[in-house]
């Protein structure tokens, strides 16, 4: 990933004053301070924050019926009360794996993302208790899968070496917007998912320190990628549009895994197709990406073959 700065100090565009469409951005350092000291009052251990042997309920949903993939569609409603919430069982173990397989990358572009800065700054120990937080996000992740009995849904191989690509390729500010991505539609859904009564305990305690934890996270992708697109070369700004476009295709292809449908006994193609020609499916996608596109839109990063790329993956109208 390429950095701002190449030496153990501050360089300009760390400590200048800078202004995008959103206005002035603030201080790298007091951004980071202020999530630091959120991190110290509102941060969990999973594995005593959760009640991992409490049995799990019957009649109860993994997942809110209306963000599984398949609802409202002529096989949906073909479907049995108990063959529903099953698939809910199995998307959310899918949609677990992609967290996990998502964090794992996260960390990575993370730690090159501070490898030349200053490692006593801010900026810097927030990284690294970023990193700590996605460590415990992708042990509770596989620690749930397992509890609920469902099998772990890694990505395709293709879209698995394609993740290789791009932690060898990206830029900071490319990184940083692959990271919203990842976040922010996930986090919307959640969101509807811990205070929703239908869904299991041990699910919607999940969900919550995801969504609790995540918050800092987002506020400091959303920072640094403004900071990055005001100060990065113009090519690595073009480069940034194209590659989150792409992004943006490979993660609604893999959103949730075709296996799942066979696990619950229906025809993968069928069910496929079925979700591609749902109105409903499309317009909760388009919901949960909407708050991160108009924020990509307003700093510039939603234009020219990036922008159409983000419309072909469904996630932009």
């Amino acid at each position: 990933m390429t950095s701002v700065t190449t030496t153990n100090a501050m360089t300009t565009a760390d400590t200048e004053v800078l202004r995008d469409a959103l206005g002035l951005l603030k201080d790298r350092e007091q951004v980071a301070e202020r999530l630091l000291e959120s991190s110290a009052k509102h941060s969990y251990d999973p594995d005593t924050a959760l009640d991992w042997d409490a049995p799990l309920e019957d009649g109860k949903w993994f997942w809110p019926p209306e963000l599984v993939s398949l609802y409202d569609t002529p096989l949906w409603r073909r479907m049995s009360p108990e063959r529903q919430r099953d698939l809910s069982r199995h998307e959310a173990a899918s949609l677990a794996s992609l967290g996990i397989w998502f964090e794992i990358i996260l960390m990575q572009l993370l730690v090159r993302h501070i490898y030349d800065k200053p490692v006593t700054s801010a900026h810097v120990r927030y990284a690294l208790t970023e990193i700590a937080d996605e460590c415990r996000h992708s042990k509770m992740f596989a620690r749930l899968i397992q509890r609920s009995g469902a099998p772990a849904y890694p990505v395709s191989r293709l879209n698995h070496q394609l993740a290789r690509v791009l932690k060898t390729v990206s830029t900071t500010p490319g990184s940083f917007a692959c990271t919203l991505l990842g976040e922010e539609i996930l986090d919307w859904m959640q969101r509807l998912t811990f205070p929703d009564e239908r869904v299991q305990t041990l699910v919607r305690g999940v969900t919550r320190i995801h969504v609790v934890e995540e918050a800092r996270h987002v506020r400091y992708a959303r920072e640094e990628l403004r900071r990055q697109m005001v100060s990065a070369p113009r090519w690595e700004r073009e480069l940034t549009r194209i590659s989150s476009g792409e992004a943006a295709r490979v993660f609604s292809v893999a959103f949730v895994n075709p296996e799942v449908y066979a696990r619950v006994g229906l025809d993968k193609r069928e069910a496929v197709a079925q979700v591609k020609a749902s109105g409903h499916r499309r317009e909760v996608m388009q919901t949960g990406a909407r708050r991160l596109t108009d924020f990509l839109d307003e700093i510039g990063v939603l234009r020219g073959v990036g922008r159409r790329l983000w419309t072909s993956s469904g996630l932009l109208p």
